[in-house]
């Protein structure tokens, strides 16, 4: 008698555990929305090696320790690179390269501009030239850096240091606002 009382609440939880396991479902819009509303990412990676690649050829490589993904933003989704990152893009089919580094990242998914922060450095290694800030703002549509803060730029021949910055990605076509160094021109005399 016993047993089969046993056998009956056995029986009884049993259902009501897989009853209430096949009712509970989540809808993605609405984990999306609950994170989104929660101001919490709707994936983490740690230690991420990322290779991007067009037409069977690699392009860049992102490589960072901590990348959170806020693309469930209606209004301005992002990705947050708070352990900082590295990006080398190839150009050239892989002749030429551009290092980008930085503490601190915002990557905005609508608009492809990217703000890095803390001890920024861009290395073109063909022209072999380096530009170091503390902020930049990258239009990646556009392959275009600018900056309104300090900036050192190195290359073979100078050392430009200044205030306010632009130049395309690779460093070249270069704009500074406010700058002292030996600066070279191709203006030709009349």
């Amino acid at each position: 008698m016993i047993s089969g009382i046993k056998i009956q609440i056995k029986s009884i939880v049993t259902f009501l555990f897989v009853t209430m396991l096949f009712s509970c479902t989540n809808d993605s819009k609405e984990v999306r929305d609950f994170l989104a509303e929660k101001n919490l990412p709707i994936a983490v990676a740690k230690d991420a090696h990322h290779v991007y690649k067009d037409s069977g050829r690699i392009t860049s490589r992102l490589i960072t320790p901590l990348l959170n993904d806020f693309s469930n933003r209606k209004n301005h989704p992002y990705k947050e690179f708070p352990a900082g990152l590295k990006i080398v893009n190839f150009e050239n089919n892989g002749q030429d390269s551009i290092t980008i580094m930085g503490d601190y990242a915002l990557s905005y998914v609508k608009t492809s501009i990217s703000e890095i922060k803390g001890n920024v450095v861009v290395i073109n290694h063909a022209e072999k030239s380096k530009l170091e800030t503390s902020q930049l703002f990258w239009d990646q549509k556009n392959k275009y850096f600018f900056s309104e803060k300090s900036f050192v730029l190195t290359d073979p021949t100078d050392t430009v240091r200044g205030i306010g910055f632009e130049s395309k990605e690779d460093l070249s076509k270069r704009v500074a606002k406010q700058f002292s160094g030996q600066v070279i021109t191709n203006e030709k005399e009349l």
